[in-house]
């Protein structure tokens, strides 16, 4: 965060919430002799009624596609980050993936550029690809919905 001067973080998902703040803690505060540490704040779901225990939030950060509840074959490839979506590595390419193409676990589907990075996104599940939900050059939100896969 001190490399980019980058006070406040935070990140808001069904149920999960992180929020990092740099600043000052009042037993480290330089007023007092000590140096600023970063200070964190985490909400998550609390577990099932059975205790299960399983960190439903670790989950859905892990997890970049979801089930849709009405058929379980179909498969929503999410956004991982922030950026711009496109379907191709150049303009005069051809997609990674349209209507009928067959993916794997390492499959490209698109590329999404965040901050003059381009970043290559897997499908990482095996599927058929049924829709393409976002056009070309769109600017995407995390956990946005890119493509609806059947699950092979």
């Amino acid at each position: 965060m001190k490399r980019s001067e980058l006070t406040e973080f935070a990140v808001e998902e069904e149920g999960f919430k992180l929020k990092i703040r740099r600043g000052l803690s009042f037993s480290g505060s330089p007023a007092h002799g000590g140096e600023s540490h970063p200070v964190y704040q985490v909400t998550a779901p609390a577990a099932d009624a059975q205790g299960s225990g399983q960190n439903a939030a670790a989950q859905t950060l892990n997890a970049p596609k979801d089930v849709e509840k009405d058929d379980p074959d179909v498969i929503y490839i999410k956004s991982p980050m922030v950026g711009t979506f496109y379907r191709s590595p150049s303009p005069e390419s051809k997609p990674f993936a349209e209507i009928g193409t067959k993916m794997t676990e390492t499959s490209a589907v698109c590329i999404i550029e965040a901050m003059k990075i381009m970043n290559e996104i897997q499908a990482e599940v095996k599927g058929t690809v049924t829709e393409v939900l976002v056009e070309n050059g769109q600017p995407v939100e995390y956990g946005q919905k890119l493509f609806r896969l059947k699950k092979a």
